[in-house]
């Protein structure tokens, strides 16, 4: 029973890191929509990027939802019941987002196209600040004891929180900045160029106060310390981070983009493994912490679990890398004038 729980728990890391890792960069490319893109037809053209896998990356964070639920429902339910509000946000951002990314070019009306604009920005920035809030506040632990949450949408607003938010804004800004630097051509390439170093500065100092506060804020450091083999993980992640900017200085776009896709994955890996055995800890007392032990499902659903996600998440994968391979050339101008309809 007990490695069927951490495989689990180990997992369900793995979907999160996944989701933010595809989904990161279509967040970035959102917030950044507005920024690079000069006029119509240049935003047209971002659009036109994360059009064909915007969608498709939302299945990840579904699946990561979908195994909570069923690998361990007591934190699937609490976690829903104690951050409702703040989770209800989070799914009106998204859905805010792909409703201006399908609407926007159903219209040539600029008026129609300025007002969507604004949605494909908030549901780029509002996502990304969430999702980090709610993380941090996991790391941190919640307020929760017999008598459940002593705590409201405004206390998940805390220092360490909010740390943790800009620091997922920051590395999502990244990737999709260097997502639109390998996937456009010309003068939007060129903008998306030229402000990523300035975003890998904001993001670096960022990181560093994220780490410094975590030490301070959690206990996720209580398992590096027992276990020093685990510093591995974020020193990879630090690797990843420095190749970011070393590759783009030689020109290697496409390493720089996949050393931000080992930065975002193993910062999740980090906490991940800072808070195992728990799913949920609670900053008031241990004991009523929300753990892969006292929250997970039977022995019989694990397992066929277990043998559902080695058959169909394969399947997943290399329908992913099908769809990526096929749609891997850049976006350009002429493309989208010739192209009437936008995704």
């Amino acid at each position: 029973m007990e490695y069927l729980q951490i495989t689990w728990f180990a997992l369900w890391g793995l979907l999160w890191a996944v989701y933010f890792m595809l989904d990161g960069f279509v967040l970035g490319t959102g917030i950044l929509h507005n920024f690079i893109g000069k006029n119509n037809i240049e935003k047209k053209v971002i659009v036109n990027t994360v059009g064909p896998v915007w969608n498709g990356n939302e299945v990840w964070l579904v699946t990561a939802g979908g195994a909570t639920f069923a690998a361990f429902p007591t934190t699937y339910a609490l976690m829903f019941s104690y951050l409702y509000t703040a989770l209800l946000l989070l799914l009106f951002a998204l859905i805010i987002r792909g409703v201006s990314l399908e609407f926007r070019g159903k219209s040539d009306s600029p008026a129609w196209q300025s007002f969507w604009d604004k949605g494909i920005l908030i549901g780029g920035f509002l996502p990304a600040l969430l999702f980090g809030v709610a993380f941090g506040n996991i790391f941190k632990g919640l307020s929760m004891d017999a008598a459940g949450y002593h705590g409201n949408l405004f206390s998940l607003l805390n220092a360490y929180g909010l740390v943790t938010g800009v620091l997922f804004v920051c590395l999502f800004l990244m990737h999709g900045a260097l997502y639109l630097s390998l996937k456009t051509t010309g003068d939007i390439r060129e903008r998306a160029k030229k402000i990523a170093p300035k975003i890998w500065g904001v993001l670096l100092v960022v990181a560093i106060a994220f780490l410094i506060h975590t030490y301070f804020a959690t206990k996720l450091f209580d398992n590096y310390f027992s276990y020093p083999v685990l510093f591995a993980l974020p020193l990879i992640a630090v690797a990843g981070l420095l190749g970011i900017i070393v590759f783009y200085a030689k020109g290697y776009l496409f390493r720089s983009f996949i050393s931000s896709c080992i930065t975002i994955v193993f910062v999740c890996f980090t906490g991940v493994a800072g808070l195992f055995p728990n799913l949920i800890p609670s900053s008031v007392d241990m004991n009523y912490s929300m753990t892969i032990y006292n929250s997970s499902s039977s022995f019989l659903t694990l397992a066929i679990m277990t043998v559902v996600a080695l058959i169909f998440v394969p399947i997943v994968i290399a329908y992913k890398i099908w769809v990526y391979r096929l749609f891997s050339k850049p976006v350009t101008i002429n493309e989208v004038l010739a192209d009437t309809e936008s995704y």
